[in-house]
């Protein structure tokens, strides 16, 4: 197994099989590796509880795709959704396409990014002149059939994050200017986290992710205990402690494109269905966005764990997970979302 290294720092990262505790956040994003269509997961939590250290720690995860050598789109030679239209040209005229094999790729979306950085331009001087549209892609154009991270996308303007979940729900990205429009694939999972000290997303956007795991410091003394001593070995010989983890880190790829094979093949009764969307509708969960997604991470977690057949305990696992983020909130009810959520399925699954 390679090390990867982050090209900022040179230096290796973070096994994902070395993170202690924290095993909601770590299957959220697990379960949207084998299955984008999910939708991405919104990660809240305190300062220094190691969000963006395990998104990070993905990278090294995610298996390779086929793409089309030089494409800045990174487009799928197979999947006309996943394809440029320069790519569609190609294969229309019966071009042979160059292809390569490369990981996944993870976008970091910096907190101050514009607009044009996000979306992309358009040289109107070059277009009007040389009468052909000179697009500049932009980071969703890097992160097509990749992961886009967004650290502290509370504090990320209200108008950015439209775009992006737009771009994420619908997998496209249009850029318009003085009459003229690009369009390219726009396929991401969308990673955000956050502080909920720093202020919350607006309910409406945070409905739009997928997922929404909460995390905390952790409590126990021998788990906090570990967690300082993994970190201070990682610090003081990098490289060691990664060459310590090659075996964990590669059966757990492994895992992942297992998964991500046996994922169309796995089945969820329809009397299971019947009753995640009774706990949705019991809940007054808006729209169909829950139902959906709980039956893609349930099934998601089947595969991952080697079953074409989904389970109670599954949906049992992953349900909070998926609704905790829809519900309405009664500031007069103690009770927290998830609480509630997992209430409502005991009372429906018994």
């Amino acid at each position: 197994m390679n090390i990867m290294f982050n090209l900022n720092t040179e230096r290796p990262i973070f096994p994902f099989t070395a993170i202690v505790g924290q095993e909601e956040m770590k299957l959220a994003l697990l379960l949207n590796v084998i299955d984008p269509k999910i939708g991405g997961v919104m990660i809240m939590g305190d300062r220094g509880t190691g969000k963006s250290t395990t998104i990070r720690a993905l990278v090294d995860l995610l298996p390779e795709i086929q793409v089309v050598a030089n494409d800045p789109f990174n487009s799928d030679p197979v999947d006309p959704d996943l394809m440029s239209n320069e790519v569609r040209e190609k294969i229309d005229n019966n071009e042979n396409l160059e292809l390569s094999v490369q990981k996944i790729q993870m976008v970091d979306l910096p907190l101050g990014a514009t607009e044009d950085r996000v979306c992309g331009t358009i040289d109107i001087e070059k277009a009007l002149n040389e009468g052909i549209k000179a697009f500049e892609p932009g980071l969703l154009a890097k992160a097509n059939r990749g992961i886009l991270y967004v650290d502290e996308v509370n504090l990320l303007d209200d108008h950015l994050v439209d775009v992006l979940l737009d771009a994420a729900a619908s997998g496209w990205n249009t850029v318009e200017r003085e009459g003229i429009s690009v369009t390219h694939p726009a396929r991401f999972i969308l990673v955000g986290s956050g502080n909920p000290e720093e202020g919350e997303l607006r309910p409406q956007l945070l409905d739009r992710f997928g997922m929404h795991a909460q995390i905390g410091t952790v409590k126990e003394p021998k788990l906090r205990v570990q967690v300082v001593e993994q970190r201070i070995a990682f610090d003081s010989s990098p490289i060691e402690f990664v060459k310590n983890y090659e075996n964990s880190q590669s059966q757990l790829i492994q895992n992942i494109i297992q998964a991500r094979q046996l994922l169309p093949t796995v089945h969820l009764d329809y009397e299971l269905r019947m009753k995640i969307s009774n706990i949705c509708s019991h809940l007054n969960v808006d729209g169909l966005r829950g139902d959906l997604v709980t039956n893609r991470a349930s099934k998601a977690l089947a595969s991952f764990e080697g079953r074409t057949q989904v389970s109670y305990e599954d949906i049992e696992r992953v349900i909070s997970l998926c609704l905790r983020h829809r519900l309405r909130t009664d500031p007069l009810e103690s009770m927290d979302t998830g609480t509630k959520v997992k209430e409502t399925f005991y009372q429906i699954f018994h």
